[in-house]
């Protein structure tokens, strides 16, 4: 709290954890200073490591995550310490579209045990063999076969589009579907209101939802109970959305045909007819570069002008740049009177409001007041003692 109760200053200082693109970077302002070394940053920069045991600072305000998911991030220990969690939706979805293409030809044509067989081939005569064992690992075109894309946001989308290009029928289903993203989807994607539709009719299932509470464990035997014979199933979403002893049981039981994961682990290693690739959806330099460009734009909007998009834990809010004297932001959780009790702060202070937005989402609060005149440390602790209130920030 010590380091946010001074006034802000126009030098920030951001840490990089993993190896964050270069080119990202350039889009730093001067005023902006990247290091992994940094001890005491005003935000951090991260794709896949861990932070669930990391130390926040009182001075840390941001986390850009350069990716999609923010399952290696503790999102409500940040949001307690009023930080603002981001990460770049859409941004490897090219990438992971390509890998998942890629899945649905490794489920179909067993190319994999294909290319081990000749990799462990000790036939004098390679091309008689070959010809004689190619049986072996055959397999049925995507052309005319129905595809269910189970979410259907930027990544979805584009797999659904695809796979239509490809010759395949595709049904999309999405528990979270929003406008924006039903006005992109292909006309041609038959949207359904349950799940268990895609199962019953499909010849291929491809993942593309977030890992939450509520969806791990998403595919389990329910769903595959209904399954058509022989689907394959493609995940390049989360591991955790598929119930591995389910899943083994309509393996054996020639329900399963195939299971492609993009997220390997000690039970898909064991399953039979999978095949399992080592996280690459979005091994891309292409996807890391757009991420990182994708994050580091929206950490300095925050930190410059405290406009906030993107992110998981606080709402999207942006009032652009300001043109008034002073900007404060306050982090709060969505309680009865905040509003209230924050404003009557500033009329107390004598403080005239120009400008105000509020908004909130699961349980938490922004609230941006453009103000004409000046502000102090002691109206600073004024809001700050607002029960409910986590940060205060004050812009010039």
């Amino acid at each position: 709290m010590d380091a946010e109760r001074k006034k802000e200053s126009r030098m920030y200082k951001i840490r990089t954890i993993n190896e964050i693109s270069k080119e990202g970077l350039k889009l730093l302002p001067p005023n902006f200073f990247a290091s992994p070394e940094e001890p005491n940053p005003d935000a951090i920069l991260v794709r896949s490591a861990d932070l669930h045991d990391f130390d926040f600072t009182e001075n840390i305000r941001f986390i850009g995550r350069a990716g999609a998911g923010v399952n290696n991030i503790p999102v409500a220990r940040c949001s307690e310490k009023g930080i603002v969690v981001s990460k770049a939706p859409g941004a490897n979805a090219n990438g992971v579209k390509e890998l998942a293409l890629c899945a649905l030809l490794l489920a179909s044509r067993n190319i994999v045990g294909g290319i081990d067989w000749v990799r462990g081939c000790e036939e004098i005569d390679l091309p008689k063999a070959v010809e004689s064992n190619k049986k072996r690992f055959a397999g049925p075109e995507l052309a005319g076969k129905t595809l269910g894309v189970i979410g259907l946001g930027a990544t979805g989308r584009l797999v659904a589009k695809a796979a239509i290009d490809l010759g395949m029928d595709v049904f999309g289903y999405d528990p979270y579907l929003s406008v924006e993203n039903a006005l992109h989807l292909d006309s041609r994607v038959s949207v359904v209101n349950f799940s268990r539709t895609l199962f019953k009719n499909c010849d291929y299932i491809s993942l593309h939802l977030p890992l939450t509470e509520e969806n791990k464990h998403f595919v389990g035997a329910e769903l595959l109970s209904v399954a058509k014979p022989g689907l394959r199933l493609i995940n390049i979403a989360r591991g955790g959305l598929v119930d591995h002893a389910a899943l083994k049981a309509y393996i054996d039981s020639d329900i399963v045909a195939a299971y492609v994961v993009d997220f390997p682990d000690a039970e898909t290693l064991a399953l039979p007819n999978t095949v399992n690739i080592p996280h690459l959806g979005a091994s891309t330099p292409e996807s890391e570069e757009n991420s990182v460009r994708l994050v580091v734009r929206q950490l300095v909007d925050y930190l410059n002008n405290g406009n906030i998009k993107n992110s998981v834990n606080f709402p999207d809010s942006d009032m652009g740049v300001c043109k008034s004297a002073w900007r404060i932001t306050v982090n709060h959780r969505n309680i009865p009177n905040m509003i209230g009790q924050i404003t009557t702060v500033l009329a107390e202070e004598g403080i005239n409001i120009a400008n105000l937005l509020n908004r909130h989402k699961n349980g938490w609060a922004y609230t941006m007041i453009d103000v004409d005149s000046p502000v102090d440390e002691t109206m600073r602790d004024r809001l700050w003692a607002i029960d409910g209130v986590v940060r205060v920030r004050f812009m010039k």
